[in-house]
């Protein structure tokens, strides 16, 4: 069915941004008779929730007949957004459908000027959008006067209250006229909200719109499987592989966001972070980045799981597994919205195979595939093939263009030229890292383990009858089998079970090699880039060794213990111990240890 005409000048603001026909939430909201009804409506991100309440909330602003809202004075409307991000989404969203009505629309959200908003406030407004504590404190400042207040508006209500605004948001609803519209929006009826609906709601209209078979139906859930010690890498890979023009990479804590966004720029992605501890300029102006495609990748914490709406976001990673279904399924909400289709990848480490099961399975995924961390000679395939599709390839010539197009053609012949264009395609992708794949059919571990290995390792003395191989690092450079054995592996693309015993002496480390590994692991160390980590073959040692250090205390983060003299690093933020996540998670990007003694220079990769 198509708009109803109920306000003319909505209608045309529809028409001039190309909406022709409504939503399911928008049709369902737009129903006759509920023009003065309360609404508790749950419906999924991306379903156009922002223009369904501002289309049914338009007949309680606007006088009958009229197509302009009187001068403003105090607020008619308050719209309450769980973030900031959203909070500016639904000011420019209701800013557009609003403008020919002379709305005044006016937002308070924290991390800006709180002086100017209250400026704006004095000066009148039709509609106030915020943030539940910005909005509660220009209320008891009496900056903000609800006695006009005609409508509320309760955006993402499930996130608000999981985020503790449950105070705030009785505060701003007891400061509302008790004759006013309550429309609640929320992906989920849970209980809480059910109470705070019977609390604040009068005979509220129930419409449900979210669909009970399948979650997500535009958006492609890929399960990537890695090693735990290849994590921070196969995020690499993974995003080399899918080549999305705008991707979003979730990790669990400020501290990581920052590590895997200095570790993607330092590979070569143009890429912008969002947690927390920002500003709101810098959040804006990374967002702004990304929209204007400047940027192509934005790393961040769940802060930014909700309010942003990008239509390049077609790559949704999590570097972390969420730790309940519903903060899944708000993560990847943010690609494969509108109806348009979408990836999400999921990065799961064997060992927590079940528990990314069992996630799937809470959110009511069922169309989630497995597959393994994209090899190199996989993603050359892929930017093989898009080469070849490139849309530039097809593209007439310009008349400024045919004189030097003439040159080059004159000068150098078609294999010259098809080979500088491999090149210069080539030079501006990032590097693919060298993973050793995972079996999709490698049982899911009890325990756990991160990328230092199993806890209780202490040393190696087992035989295994193999090859001898030599590495720089010994005592002296504190070298310890909890951290040699994943660098071992990630050089020579080996698991533990293929390495034998380790002997570590003062300047260097001999280890073993089982025999039908040998091969691959020396054709593996020869490609390597390691130049402080130099693994070369060597005889067995005949006689016997300086028994290994004992294990020292690791560092936080999974990472290998720091050398002598080396900086201890940012801590992270504190405050976000609730978000932690699960260590044995924690993407690794760098080959060795984080730091080494005297002599070593260790580089990340």
């Amino acid at each position: 069915m198509p708009f109803p005409d109920t306000v003319p000048s909505l209608s045309r603001a529809l028409a001039a941004r190309g909406y022709e026909t409504p939503t399911a939430v928008q049709e369902a909201v737009l129903q006759p008779g509920l023009e003065t009804r309360d609404l508790l409506v749950s419906a999924q991100t991306g379903s156009g929730k922002t223009v369904a309440f501002g289309l049914a909330f338009a007949p309680t602003l606007l006088p009958e007949g009229s197509e302009r809202l009187p001068p403003a004075n105090q607020p008619l409307a308050l719209v309450i957004a769980p973030t900031r991000e959203l909070a500016l989404q639904v000011q420019t969203e209701l800013q557009w459908l609003y403008a020919e009505t002379g709305a005044r629309i006016v937002s308070c959200i924290g991390g800006t000027d709180a002086r100017r908003e209250a400026r704006n406030l004095s000066n009148g407004a039709h509609i106030v959008v915020g943030t539940p504590g910005r909005l509660c404190d220009h209320l008891s400042r009496g900056a903000l006067d609800l006695k006009d207040l005609r409508v509320v508006v309760l955006d993402e209500a499930d996130e608000m209250l999981d985020l503790g605004f449950r105070d705030e948001l009785e505060q701003l609803l007891d400061a509302a006229p008790v004759e006013r519209r309550t429309l609640l929006f929320s992906a989920t009826i849970a209980r809480e909200i059910a109470n705070l609906a019977r609390r604040f709601q009068k005979n509220a209209e129930r419409i449900n719109t979210v669909s009970t078979s399948r979650q997500h139906d535009d958006i492609a859930y890929k399960c990537v499987l890695t090693a735990p010690s290849d994590i921070g890498r196969g995020i690499v890979n993974v995003l080399r592989y899918y080549e999305s023009p705008t991707a979003m990479l979730f990790c669990n804590t400020r501290a990581m966001v920052a590590q895997v966004q200095a570790a993607l720029v330092e590979r070569g992605f143009a890429s912008v972070a969002i947690s927390g501890e920002m500003g709101q300029n810098e959040r804006s102006r990374a967002i702004e980045a990304l929209r204007s495609g400047v940027a192509r990748v934005c790393v961040a914490t769940d802060v930014a799981a909700r309010g942003i709406d990008i239509p390049a976001l077609s790559l949704v990673i999590h570097a972390n597994m969420p730790s309940e279904a519903a903060t899944l399924l708000h993560r990847s909400g943010r690609t494969g919205r509108a109806g348009r289709k979408g990836t999400c990848v999921v990065m799961v480490p064997v060992n927590q195979r079940r528990k990314a099961e069992r996630l799937l399975s809470y959110a009511k995924i069922s169309n989630a595939e497995w597959e393994s961390v994209p090899s190199a000679e996989a993603i050359l395939k892929q930017d093989a093939r898009r080469l070849m599709e490139d849309e530039t390839l097809f593209a007439p010539s310009q008349p400024a263009e045919d004189a030097l197009a003439s040159q080059l053609a004159n000068a150098h012949d078609a294999h010259q030229l098809a080979t500088a264009l491999v090149r210069l395609y080539k030079s501006r992708l990032p590097s693919v890292e060298n993973i050793r794949p995972v079996s999709l059919d490698a049982p899911a571990g009890r325990g756990r383990m991160d990328e230092r290995g199993p806890r209780e390792f202490s040393g190696r003395v087992d035989r295994l009858g193999g090859e001898w191989f030599s590495l720089g690092i010994g005592r002296t450079e504190r070298a310890d089998p909890k951290w040699l054995v994943p660098l071992i592996c990630r050089l020579g693309g080996v698991t533990k079970s293929e390495i034998g015993a380790i002997h570590i002496n003062t300047d260097h480390t001999l280890f073993e090699i089982a025999p039908d590994s040998a091969e691959r692991f020396r054709s593996c160390v020869a490609g390597s880039d390691a130049d402080e980590a130099k693994i070369e073959p060597a005889a067995a040692p005949t006689g016997p060794s300086a028994p290994p250090r004992g294990p020292r205390r690791p560092r936080e983060g999974g990472f290998a213990p720091r050398g002598k003299g080396a900086p201890r690093g940012d801590r992270g933020d504190r405050g976000d111990r609730g978000d932690r996540g699960d260590r044995g998670d924690r993407p690794s990007f760098r080959k060795g240890p984080a730091g080494a003694g005297k002599g070593s220079s260790r580089k990340r990769y």
